[in-house]
């Protein structure tokens, strides 16, 4: 999609620092959007979409993509990039003292040009002492419905599956 990514190592690994944000799987084939919650609910297959259904959304908190895009056979990710697995979350929690201890390291205090923050206040602990520049984010639940509030969290997948279509995420 022509999209650029700036990243940096942490504890050994290269991540990201910011929303991934593709309309389009690695081989060119678009990604669906735009689906209602009854097909969100039941659809099998990858799709995306902005958190309630606002542009304004896209560009302040990235695309939500679901399950079925993340362990794709077509690559979600652009080429040299891959989901991360259940352990490489792990280790990037684990070079700030754990996952509990790692969210004011891993986030961003969130300050936008317009001098709002994305996180709610207080915004406790959010040093980006690491460089991850984690900014909240929240999801779209099985049923199609958009979850909580962005501000409160930011969520991520993970490829490690739990159970069938169902993941860690952190």
């Amino acid at each position: 999609d022509g999209n650029f990514y700036p990243s940096i190592i942490i504890n050994g690994q290269e991540w990201m620092q910011q929303n991934l944000a593709v309309t389009k799987y690695r081989n060119g084939e678009p990604i669906p959007t735009g689906l209602s919650n009854t097909t969100w609910q039941s659809t099998t297959s990858g799709a995306y979409a902005i958190y309630n259904n606002d542009a304004a959304n896209n560009i302040l908190y990235g695309k939500l993509y679901n399950w079925y895009t993340c362990v794709d056979a077509r690559q979600l990710c652009p080429v040299g990039w891959h989901v991360p697995d259940n352990y490489e979350w792990s280790l990037l929690g684990n070079a700030f003292g754990g996952s509990s201890a790692a969210g004011g390291a891993l986030k961003t205090d969130g300050t936008v040009e317009e001098g709002t923050s994305l996180w709610y206040a207080p915004n406790t602990g959010a040093t980006n002492s690491s460089g991850f520049s984690g900014t909240p984010s929240y999801g779209r639940s099985f049923t199609g419905q958009f979850n909580g509030v962005t501000g409160n969290a930011g969520i991520w997948w993970s490829f490690s599956e739990i159970g069938v279509g169902e993941a860690w995420v952190r």
